[in-house]
């Protein structure tokens, strides 16, 4: 396992975590909304038991840098998942996994550099557009219940609103330990980011119809943050999809079925 620093183009340290072998396909590991790299837990690291896992604190989370501006442009978040592949290497062949709010990074990526360098695409409880009136972009009602408290600097304030997430991310199959490290994750990254992050609107979709590449929908169809109708946009617009609709599940599902997730992800890298 190794930590890495890529310098995006407007000047921004993106952090990222690689593990796993040197010759294995790239897969890019990007998190959501508040989050960090060691959001996946043990996923990742079965992962890395066969694929190059390369795990990104996005700007503003974790490790990465957090500029006072620029959350609301496609093009920095783009940039950032570049560098990262520029700083490993990565010519060819890589695999793009969004989860939630990761999905529209990646999809930003695609938009701006196209396909060139990705073999295939995973959207995990995610969406690829984002903004009101936007399609494919619904907000869960967890979410906003807990808006604008988690945008508050008020520790007790921003305390009380995350905790009304509840199991929305880890589902009946995750541990106390997990929604501890997420609620941790989300409490570290700066307010003003968590904030920054919905002030855009971009949509995705003429993207995702030319998308010429495999991509792979997993998504809970009880998923209070991210609704699963954004899932099925994405499924219905690209025009090379497999989509796995899990009944009942949540937000979380690397957390709420591990053994699942990494199942049908290596499945999907695996046929490509």
């Amino acid at each position: 396992m190794a930590i890495g620093e890529a310098i995006s183009a407007d000047g921004t340290a993106i952090v990222y975590r690689s593990a796993g072998p040197a010759a294995g396909r790239p897969l890019v590991m990007v998190h959501g909304w508040a989050a960090d790299l060691r959001c996946w837990g043990g996923a990742a690291d079965d992962l890395a038991e066969r694929h190059r896992v390369i795990a990104v604190d996005l700007r503003g989370h974790g490790y990465s840098g957090a500029p006072a501006s620029g959350y609301d442009d496609p093009k920095n978040w783009a940039a950032d998942i570049a560098a990262v592949l520029a700083a490993e290497g990565v010519e060819s062949g890589a695999v793009l996994l969004g989860w939630s709010y990761g999905g529209i990074v990646i999809s930003d990526y695609l938009a701006a550099h196209g396909a060139g360098a990705v073999a295939g695409v995973v959207y995990s409880g995610s969406m690829a557009n984002i903004g009101r009136d936007v399609p494919g972009a619904e907000t869960g009602p967890t979410l906003l219940t807990a808006m604008p408290g988690v945008f508050e600097e008020s520790a007790g304030r921003a305390v009380r609103a995350f905790g009304g997430f509840g199991d929305a991310n880890t589902g009946s199959g995750g541990s106390g330990v997990d929604a501890q490290r997420l609620f941790g994750a989300s409490l570290a990254t700066p307010p003003a980011v968590r904030k920054a992050l919905f002030y855009r609107s971009v949509d995705n979709t003429e993207m995702l119809r030319a998308l010429d590449i495999p991509v792979l929908v997993l998504h809970g169809t009880a998923d209070p943050v991210v609704p699963v109708a954004n899932g099925r946009y994405i499924a219905q617009t690209a025009p090379n999809v497999r989509a796995s609709f899990w009944e009942g599940a949540k937000h979380g599902l690397f957390l709420e079925d591990r053994d699942r997730f990494v199942t049908e992800v290596s499945a999907f890298v695996a046929g490509l």
